[in-house]
């Protein structure tokens, strides 16, 4: 086994409603990444969570008429759930309210910092957004509301903890600037280089115990402060690895392990690739190695959101649609950068297309000729391969582009070069036609026969290429045709359709 290791992140969201499309997203690209990863020989931990410990949380709870304890537990649960149908290989999942690892390794972080001088109590007044659970002040704000959730800030004044993030404005500069600190896509980086350039200013990492009405983390030594929301879960990072305890995985997989990658979505890029490093540096731990930022999903150009009023429920597509379809339109749809409108239509047009009419049937007919023509043995890969070098060519290259496209965090640009081979093979079929060279066989034709059998093998062998390449993808599509062109007792198991149409025919 590889002794290379990664790391991969997805942000904890807050639980104040059931999940949405929008974070399956996130999920389904980290999950991409790791799959991939582990099938290059990586050793990969994935793990995700939620944020228990949000006033969001605790308005939410008080609306609804529940206690805060009943709504996070359940809502907590329905983000643990989405394992099975959006088919995660996740390694951990870490509750910030319940896991017994995670606040003795806030408490240790806090005191790191204040031992390095880093952490002062001041009186404060500002405008504080509970949507993004952050203070901003007038500039910061389009017409007076908060850019991410359209709001205006109410107005706060308390006594606070804050942490000395502007000592550490050079030093990220020259991390992000440097690729220390690798923050993808470039505009992404832009955005944070220009964020440092303007100033970066001290911030609040307490809250009263009034305000929060009690619930989250003490600050260590003033019971009467609880620990902001972000620096409590952005902490998961390493508490999830048992940071603060004896648990040797911090160590393996923080300290030692050779990449640390953060998915994030963009309303949240200062604080995983400005606070959260700052708060590393003061404590005198590692930094991640990458925060890989995505963009959103909207329905009707609105972005998707728990509070927002638009939504998209990730296990009722599941349910309708199967989880294929939703990943694949998650990977094959969204852009690296810029926004993805999502519906329904978009969904089922775009499985039908490439599962039903392009992997489908592609396979379909590549086993039902190798049937037809050789009673289902799948002839040997020889060296005559002069009908078939580019569909080999294309079989060959395919692994390298996943690769390139995903170190680039580009999930369309990765799931386009295994489609290579879909669209390779069909090219091969319609220029060799091998119905024709089968005729020409039967009429005494041997050359005919030899190329039929090159052309059968080496459409099988890709086939047997996309089946492995898809795997960290769609890895229940991957099996499914893996297991049709693989063959028991020397035969291909018998042809039949491998994908429903979703749509109306």
């Amino acid at each position: 086994m590889s002794t290379r290791r990664h790391y991969i992140t997805t942000t904890v969201p807050y639980v104040n409603a059931r999940p949405h499309l929008g974070f399956a997203l996130e999920l389904v690209q980290a999950d991409t990444l790791a799959r991939h990863r582990r099938r290059r020989g990586d050793q990969v931990r994935l793990v995700t969570g939620t944020d228990d410990n949000s006033l969001k949380n605790v308005l939410a709870a008080e609306a609804e008429g529940v206690d805060v304890r009943t709504l996070v537990d359940r809502n907590a649960n329905a983000f643990a759930a989405l394992r099975a149908p959006l088919a995660l290989s996740t390694d951990d999942f870490i509750r910030t309210s319940s896991d017994p690892r995670h606040r003795v390794g806030v408490e240790r972080l806090w005191r790191r910092c204040a031992a390095a001088g880093d952490l002062y109590r001041k009186e404060y007044t500002g405008l504080y957004c509970v949507g993004c659970e952050q203070f901003y002040t007038e500039d910061e704000l389009v017409d007076g509301r908060c850019a991410e959730h359209g709001t205006a800030p109410e107005p706060v004044t308390e006594e606070n903890w804050f942490f000395r993030l502007s000592r550490y404005a050079d030093r990220l500069h020259d991390l992000i600037a440097g690729g220390g600190l690798r923050v993808e896509p470039a505009a992404r980086r832009n955005e944070v280089l220009a964020l440092i350039a303007g100033g970066l200013r001290d911030f609040s990492v307490s809250r009263s115990h009034t305000r929060a009405h009690g619930w989250g983390i003490p600050v260590p030594d003033d019971p009467d402060q609880v620990v902001y929301v972000w620096w409590d879960a952005l902490g998961n990072y390493v508490t999830s690895l048992g940071y603060g305890t004896d648990d040797p995985a911090y160590e393996q997989w923080w300290v030692t392990g050779e990449r640390r990658t953060h998915l994030v979505g963009k309303g949240v890029v200062r604080f995983h690739a400005v606070y959260w490093p700052a708060v590393l540096l003061s404590a005198g731990l590692p930094l991640p190695t990458d925060v890989l930022v995505h963009d959103y999903l909207t329905v009707d150009g609105r972005k998707i959101s728990k509070s927002g009023g638009a939504t998209v429920d990730p296990v009722a597509l599941v349910d309708a649609y199967g989880t294929d379809a939703v990943r694949w339109w998650l990977l094959r749809e969204v852009p690296r950068v810029g926004d993805a409108d999502f519906t329904r239509d978009r969904l089922v047009a775009r499985a039908d297309a490439d599962f039903a009419g392009g992997l489908g049937n592609l396979v379909h007919r590549v086993v039902t000729m190798v049937h037809r023509f050789r009673g289902g043995a799948v002839p040997a890969l020889g060296a005559d391969r002069f009908a078939v070098a580019t569909l080999l060519e294309v079989c060959g290259a395919a692994p390298g582009g996943i690769d390139a496209a995903l170190a680039d965090h580009d999930f369309r640009r990765a799931v386009q070069a295994a489609w290579s081979i879909v669209e390779e093979a069909n090219r091969c079929i319609d220029a060799t036609r091998p119905w024709e060279l089968a005729r020409a066989e039967r009429q005494g034709n041997a050359d005919a026969a030899e190329r039929l059998d090159a052309v059968l093998a080496a459409l099988v062998t890709a086939c047997r290429v996309l089946g492995d390449e898809l795997q960290p993808f769609v890895p229940e599509a991957a099996a499914r045709i893996a297991e049709r062109v693989t063959a028991v007792d020397g035969v291909l198991p018998p042809t039949r359709p491998l994908f429903p149409r979703l749509g109306a025919p």
